[in-house]
């Protein structure tokens, strides 16, 4: 073997391997290869007292990967390690440089931002040594991670039953639960606003009141409002038309976060699902150029810059199709916070529309890359021209004013538009000093609204603005939170079809504990304080050693105070006593969900799961069982479908329509094909398991006795 180069993605390997050609084998490490141990003090796996030394161990799913790797590694002339590029990736190489013995100062890290022919082949034409820096940054912030995860998590288990802790996940907890109760303390105030509707040559349109006898016009109540209508009797007098030019300039390309958020609004993704799809077109799919092909730059990144490259083909394109009134000034925008080590999010190739390649991808991915195709090429175009009208009536006093606009010249709105709300209102010609009866007045009351609660896209908007988190993590915070249990994702509303979050109640007293014994290193501007740090590792210009030891020393003394003196929550009794041993029956919560304990675990274990008080019983149908003669049941599935199911069920598995169409199990269904049911994998699996430890409790008994023979 001359070349061997590893990825972390099966598929990534596949589109590489296309470009590289024989001279290269380009297998997959599946991801990270290696993590912190689970051992030594607290299980943490790092060495606190050392230094914060790590200890890595190779993952149990990655030990047969690792030793072919090895094997491959061994007959290579060459090793290339191209994983993605970024801090991960960097430390994925650093892993595989570490467990293969590749010198440290190996010449074989290779990137690319894009997975095209001519991205790879000059990648592997300008390789580098692995940069230390970036791993160190990847390495504090594991650490980091792991210290609070493990530590944290441990407490808040032990005191109040919460599941996790983190150094990001509990702020963004924490965001939520402050919104939420902003929404629970508003006080709603009422006002009152009065509009007319007024007509000339057929079209209608409607005018606002806004100052009442020179004042600003502010309606506490009805009354109030019914006197501004009673004073607006009678013609009234076009007193003032401005005309009015407005420019909308495009929106910059996609960066992770904005990407995640654009996609949640208008395609309904979740952040997940975004970086999910985003990930397998980066990656590459076949669309019959022969074999896969990257279709997007890398996902995660928080730069909105593009090659130049790029950009000449964009203006070429949209000279070309639209004119060269249509082309763009391109100015970089990025965030204070951006790390700048990418491109914005765009397509590889131009040539690839949308349209073109449609029969190539799945419903999601043409949706996801048409969405990042307009927005790229829009970038660079113009401006989008509005001429604007508003229009000022005055009567007795009352003074309303109307504004229309209308789209002059479309701009960038010519790629973009279908996911831009831009609605014209249309005013009908109008001269200073002409007079209008209003068609009809309408007072009507509002209440002010309180703080909206967040959606996962106003959620990621947050946490970039307030420097919370990076690119690559938004969807895991979100995903962690809900996991744990801490909030929910639902409508706000039942017709609402917009999910916000709702913090649980377990949420709000997490968020409220660690307030009350964390607030000095759980809060917004230590974690914002903490990536900046992180960056500044990753530039060479900050300590790992220096960063981990102010952490720690902060940490410790509010972990000990708060183990000292934070109440343990009881568990909520059920108001019966245990029929096995006669203590209190409680509530707990396990692994699916909540079910009744003992209070006396684990020396007694009786348990029993809640009765659904709301789940439909099963309905006597007075129908036979053809298996065994039991009564079948009408039930109600778990996807809310109906069907007839035996009386003696575990016994009996006869199940059948409601239309009398006999139902074959999943178990004898999997059978006949010779595969075997995830339950049933499972139930040999602990089978097995609990075979090997009897075996192993016989082997060491045994040995005891044989030793205390020869004593």
């Amino acid at each position: 073997m001359k070349n061997l180069v590893i990825v972390e993605s099966p598929s990534k390997s596949k589109t590489i391997q296309k470009y590289l050609g024989s001279d290269y084998t380009v297998v997959s490490s599946k991801g990270h290869i290696r993590d912190l141990a689970i051992k030594g003090k607290d299980g943490l796996g790092v060495d606190i007292e050392n230094g914060f030394k790590p200890e890595y161990e190779i993952s149990k799913d990655k030990q047969e990967i690792v030793k072919d790797l090895q094997k491959q590694a061994k007959k290579a002339d060459q090793v290339y390690l191209a994983t993605d590029p970024d801090r991960e990736g960097e430390a994925i190489s650093w892993h595989l440089a570490q467990e293969l013995s590749l010198p440290e100062d190996a010449v074989d890290r290779v990137t690319f931002h894009e997975i095209t022919h001519d991205a790879v082949l000059n990648a592997f034409q300008n390789p580098r040594t692995i940069d230390m820096d970036l791993v160190h940054s990847q390495e504090t912030r594991r650490i980091l991670d792991r210290i609070i995860g493990f530590k944290l998590s441990k407490l808040l288990h032990n005191k109040i039953r919460s599941k996790s802790a983190g150094r990001v996940q509990s702020v963004a907890l924490q965001i939520i639960v402050e919104r939420e109760k902003e929404i629970q303390a508003f006080k709603p105030q009422e006002y009152w606003t009065v509009d007319g509707v007024f007509k000339k040559d057929d079209t209608e349109f409607t005018a606002s009141l806004v100052r009442l006898n020179g004042n600003k016009a502010e309606l506490h109540d009805q009354a109030e409002a019914d006197t501004a209508v009673a004073a607006c009797q009678g013609p009234f007098t076009v007193s003032a038309i401005k005309q009015t030019g407005k420019t909308t300039a495009p929106f910059k390309p996609f960066i992770t976060s904005t990407l995640q958020q654009e996609a949640s609004t208008k395609l309904g993704f979740s952040a997940k699902r975004t970086m999910s799809i985003a990930q397998r077109l980066y990656e590459g799919v076949d669309i019959g150029h022969g074999g896969q092909e990257g279709l997007i730059t890398y996902m995660r990144t928080d730069s909105t810059r593009l090659s130049n490259v790029y950009m000449q083909a964009a203006r070429e394109k949209i000279e070309r199709e639209y004119g060269r009134e249509y082309q763009g000034y391109y100015r970089i925008k990025n965030d204070a916070n951006a790390q700048d080590a990418h491109e914005a999010i765009r397509p590889t190739s131009l040539d690839n529309e949308p349209e073109k390649i449609k029969s190539y991808l799945t419903s999601e991915q043409y949706r996801l890359y048409k969405l990042i195709y307009a927005r790229a090429l829009a970038s660079l175009m113009a401006a989008a021209k509005y001429t604007g009208q508003s229009v000022t009536l005055e009567q007795n006093g009352c003074e309303f004013t109307a504004s229309g606009s209308r789209l002059s010249f479309p701009g960038w709105l010519k790629v973009y538009g279908a996911y831009y709300s831009s609605k014209d209102t249309v005013l009908p010609e109008l001269q200073e000093g002409e007079q209008l009866k209003a068609q009809s007045l309408k007072a009507s009351q509002h209440f002010t609204e309180p703080p909206a609660r967040y959606t996962e896209a106003r959620l990621i908007k947050e946490l970039e603005e307030d420097g919370i988190g990076r690119p690559s993590t938004y969807a895991m915070i979100i995903d962690t939170i809900q996991s744990r249990g801490y909030v929910e994702l639902k409508p706000s509303t039942e017709k609402s079809r917009t999910k916000v979050f709702f913090p649980t109640d377990q949420g709000i007293l997490t968020t409220e504990k660690l307030d009350e014994y964390f607030s000095s290193i759980i809060n917004r501007q230590y974690t914002a304080q903490m990536e900046t740090r992180l960056d500044e590792i990753a530039e060479g210009k900050e300590s790992e050693l220096e960063v981990l030891t102010e952490f720690w020393n902060a940490f410790t003394p509010l972990l000990d105070n708060a183990y000292e003196h934070m109440e343990k929550l009881q568990p909520e009794q059920v108001g019966e006593k245990c029929p096995l041993c006669g203590g209190e029956l409680v509530y707990r919560n396990g692994r699916y969900g909540r079910f009744i304990s003992c209070s006396n675990f684990p020396k007694c274990r009786y348990t029993r799961q809640i009765e659904d008080k709301e789940k439909e019983k099963p309905e006597p149908t007075g129908k036979i069982c053809p298996n065994c003669g039991g009564e079948l049941l009408k039930r109600k599935s778990r996807y809310g479908t109906y069907f007839l199911g035996c009386s003696n069920f575990p016994d009996c598995h006869y199940m059948e329509t409601l239309d009398g169409q006999v139902i074959v199990p999943k178990a004898d269904r999997y059978a006949r094909r010779g595969r075997t049911t995830a339950a049933a994998k499972r139930s040999t699996r602990r089978t097995s398991a609990a075979k090997k430890t009897t075996t192993a409790r016989k082997k060491t008994t045994a040995k005891k006795r044989t030793a205390k023979k020869e004593a």
